[in-house]
């Protein structure tokens, strides 16, 4: 028998098993919050016909973080997983608390990914953690976690992954985001943890916190779709597409050196050159102080503070340094025309019968 026609094996989360062919939705319980109602953690399971990895994909660890629990609502409308090979577990909402409260964090104001592997036994976090790590990490072959900006604060679609391993270099080439980053670990973090178990993660990062982004959610609709590709779980294309993509070879913050009114000058996606771009201003409220705001070194803006009111030391733009930054640029820009005219990708009106009343 072909390698390609193995059928696929059930897969048990909780306590429900979902065998070949079947989708289910699995609601893992958590514990029981002071109210009396139960915290959950749901999760929809699709176990394809044929054998294949299994792939998870998750959003909102922090709670506040929308795009992508909209990248994973999109993607199960995506045609094409009805042929699937493997195994797809995706988690829309992990901190369900925090996504119903427009926050970060957990009840105990924990950040859950910094909570991880947790303890069966410890705080909400820890309990969280460990459920999401047993149940769901450890059974899977590879992992796409997805995260947007904090509040008021942007970031340009980027991968960030351990480039060193092999497999993850490959699957974070394959999402054709503009910019990948080299990214270390930081302990207690989902990808950490994931890492440790021998299972490659990327995390995508794009938008910001309580808002959609249209391009940032195709284009995290499209990489997970990509990869899915490259992992053998769906058809390649006939006519494969090469999206250009390119490594920064480091990053930095620039951040203030006074308090005051903050404009930026630049946007995402923008080249600076080191000393001379004028990247934004800080002021006080008559504007009798003005303090023009440079960057040290050649780079892109892969982030940056909207927030104009800053207090001293903030961080106002993240920045990443490139062999080449000007190739880098027009990756961007490129990669931005490319995703708005992909007609291949769901819009958030694809699934309505109609947008007019009869």
């Amino acid at each position: 028998m072909s390698a390609q026609r193995i059928k696929n094996t059930s897969i048990t989360i909780g306590d429900v098993t979902v065998n070949p062919g079947e989708r289910k939705t699995i609601d893992l319980q958590i514990g029981q919050l002071y109210t009396h109602s139960e915290l959950i953690m749901p999760v929809q399971v699709w176990c394809g016909h044929q054998a294949g990895p299994v792939l998870f994909v998750s959003a909102a660890i922090h709670g506040d973080e929308l795009n992508g629990v909209e990248i994973i609502r999109r993607l199960l409308k995506v045609k094409s997983l009805k042929r699937l090979k493997g195994t797809l577990i995706t988690v829309p909402i992990v901190n369900l608390h925090g996504f119903i409260n427009h926050s970060r964090y957990l009840p105990d104001r924990r950040d859950l990914n910094r909570c991880f592997p947790g303890s069966k036994t410890g705080s909400i976090a820890g309990r969280l953690a460990y459920t999401f790590l047993n149940e769901i990490v450890q059974k899977s072959t590879h992992g796409i976690d997805l995260h947007t900006g904090a509040i008021n604060r942007t970031n340009l679609p980027q991968i960030r992954a351990n480039l060193e391993d092999d497999e993850t270099r490959k699957i974070a080439e394959a999402f054709g985001s503009p910019v990948i980053l080299n990214a270390g670990l930081r302990d207690g973090s989902l990808r950490a943890a994931a890492v440790k178990q021998g299972i490659p993660t990327l995390l995508y990062e794009a938008g910001e916190a309580l808002r959609f982004d249209e391009v940032s959610i195709r284009a995290g609709v499209r990489g997970i779709i990509n990869v899915m590709r490259e992992l053998g779980m769906l058809r390649q294309l006939k006519n494969k597409v090469e999206h250009k993509t390119v490594e920064a070879r480091a990053s930095f913050w620039i951040r203030a050196e006074q308090s005051g009114i903050f404009r930026s000058l630049v946007s995402d996606g923008t080249r600076v050159v080191a000393n001379k771009t004028l990247m934004g201003m800080i002021s006080d409220p008559f504007g009798e102080t003005e303090l023009e705001i440079y960057a040290p070194y050649n780079g892109l803006v892969i982030g940056q503070m909207k927030m104009p009111l800053v207090n001293e030391g903030e961080a106002l733009f993240h920045i990443a340094r490139f062999p080449r930054s000007d190739i880098a640029e027009g990756y961007v820009e490129g990669f931005q025309e490319e995703i708005i005219a992909d007609a291949d990708l769901p819009y958030p009106t694809d699934d309505i019968p109609s947008l007019e009343r009869s």
